[in-house]
């Protein structure tokens, strides 16, 4: 146990995100993880479904710079002849997991994934084995923005250096997507411009874009931060996409912020377990207990 007088630093925590884009909502976590906004915690791994996501160049330029990989669902079908979908969501999985994240966030990740990719998050099924992949071809790198990301398991020293979770999970790791609609409206792909027509044709008065857990059901997880976003009269489609993306990236680090305290409050318990479990004291041999109250007995018939 530490003196009273000492302070314990906590461990940074380790974040992963997955993107396709532009990477404005990596973006705003990325600065708010340098204030007290999201406090010990560090952007370790950023996985694209896109070579060309600006999101890459973003994770490059951060200080320290961010280890990225490129696993596209197209390349990754081609390279590995045969597997399917599920494969494919098996393979991101495993990418996250060497990454040894605290959470997982979904942020612009325009892909949406199988039961297999939360079944290995969830620790209830094993990863797949890293596949022997042909070396890209030419054709690969031309279209890669940055065609030598490195791979999950080359992560830079600087990102080796900060302490990872325990090597054995524990409990699952916490997924959370950003989804640009109220909860139960406008589920899956293009929200934004459905909303919009729905509301030229008088069926809403204005819509939203929330934070939710990731389940098996698209975009039907428990919301952890919800905001409404007002739809006005005058509004083009563009104005309203401006207004939702400007409330994504306050509520993304928000939901990032509520996961991140999830899982300190669950190291602090498993710590007090094993405190615990450390000063019990050693059950007693039944039959040194046995041997113990026979002597006392013949001690009282000696009487």
């Amino acid at each position: 146990m530490p003196a009273l007088h000492e302070t314990i630093e906590p461990r940074i925590k380790r974040i992963t995100v997955l993107i396709s884009g532009s990477g404005s909502n990596l973006q705003a976590i990325l600065d708010a993880s340098l204030t007290a906004k999201l406090p010990n915690a560090q952007v370790t791994y950023v996985l694209s479904s896109r070579s060309n996501a600006y999101g890459l160049e973003r994770a490059r330029k951060a200080n320290p710079a961010i280890p990225t990989s490129v696993c596209a669902l197209k390349t990754f079908l081609n390279r590995n002849p045969g597997s399917s979908r599920v494969d494919y969501d098996a393979e991101v999985a495993r990418r996250v997991l060497d990454s040894r994240p605290d959470v997982v966030v979904l942020a612009g990740w325009m892909h949406i994934l199988s039961d297999s990719f939360l079944d290995i998050l969830n620790g209830t099924t094993a990863p797949p084995a890293a596949p022997a992949l042909p070396p890209p071809t030419k054709g690969d790198i031309d279209a890669a923005t940055q065609p030598h990301h490195a791979p999950a398991a080359e992560l830079i020293q600087a990102s080796k250096e900060l302490p990872a979770p325990p090597a054995k999970q524990r409990y699952p790791i916490p997924c959370i997507n950003l989804h640009p609609a109220l909860p139960g409206a406008f589920d899956g792909a293009a929200a934004i411009p459905r909303a919009f027509e729905a509301f030229q044709k008088g069926e809403v008065a204005n819509t939203g874009a929330m934070v939710h857990r990731v389940i098996k059901e698209v975009d039907r997880g428990e919301p952890l931060v919800v905001r409404e976003v007002e739809i006005k009269k005058e509004d083009t489609l563009e104005d309203l996409e401006a207004r939702i993306h400007s409330i994504e990236h306050e509520i993304i680090v928000e939901g990032t912020r509520l996961l991140l305290e999830e899982i300190t409050k669950l190291e602090a318990e498993d710590e007090n377990e094993d405190e615990d479990e450390a000063e019990a004291p050693a059950p007693a041999d039944d039959k040194a207990v046995d041997a113990a109250a026979k002597a006392l007995d013949n001690l009282e018939l000696a009487k």
